[in-house]
């Protein structure tokens, strides 16, 4: 539950500046149509959720983009029948709930326990924004328990990929030295000081990071 603003204080720190995607699509396929369509050339850079997204736009169509960016963001699970059961009992409880209850929810999971008071609550407008409907629909269409790992998709993709991980952030620290293992032109990079949103937590240090992948790129087409 990431609105578009939760990459602005990366955005204000990169030059040139990156584009933010307001996905208008709530569910998985609409959502990779609008990154297809925006994207063209582009260095796609993804959280979390935006994270799986951006990698299988760009496994779907590799030669659409110049590079990857994952940040807190895994190629799938394995093991995730529980976890599709645990996804559809909240995304049905999500369409029956009101947006504060949901967001209340969202807030206390141990994923964000280190996110600091103000920072929450910065974020909090935009998670009031969103439609429950539409939250529930996405989840079903591309949550974890849902989307099948491409792990595999992985071992022959030589697009370049930068996965980065928040140091505090310990299973998405994993998943990001399994990316930078698996694929064959990939590398990762921990934030030091940063939980499970390291461009939120640690701006200036994950906008150097993506910058500096970035010109690596420009270095390459020269």
């Amino acid at each position: 539950m990431q609105p578009a603003g939760a990459w602005a204080a990366v955005d204000d720190l990169l030059e040139p500046p990156t584009t933010l995607l307001d996905h208008r699509e709530h569910g998985f396929e609409g959502r990779l149509r609008e990154i297809a369509a925006a994207g063209e050339g582009a260095l796609l850079v993804g959280y979390s959720l935006g994270g799986r997204l951006a990698m299988r736009a760009a496994l779907r169509e590799p030669r659409r983009y110049a590079g990857l960016v994952t940040v807190g963001a895994t190629a799938g699970i394995e093991q995730r029948a529980a976890r599709a059961e645990a996804d559809e009992r909240l995304a049905a409880w999500m369409e029956m709930a009101p947006i504060e209850d949901i967001v209340a929810v969202w807030e206390r999971q141990p994923l964000f326990a280190d996110q600091a008071e103000s920072l929450v609550d910065a974020q909090r407008p935009g998670r009031l924004a969103q439609d429950p409907a539409d939250l529930a629909r996405l989840l079903r269409t591309a949550g974890q328990g849902v989307l099948e790992p491409v792990w595999h998709e992985l071992l022959t993709f030589d697009l370049p990929i930068l996965a980065i991980a928040g140091a505090r952030d310990e299973g998405y620290v994993a998943a990001a030295h399994r990316i930078a293992s698996t694929a064959p032109d990939a590398r990762v990079e921990v934030v030091e000081q940063a939980g499970h949103a390291p461009q939120l937590q640690r701006p200036a240090e994950t906008a150097a990071l993506i910058a500096a992948f970035r010109a690596s790129l420009g270095e390459r087409a020269n």
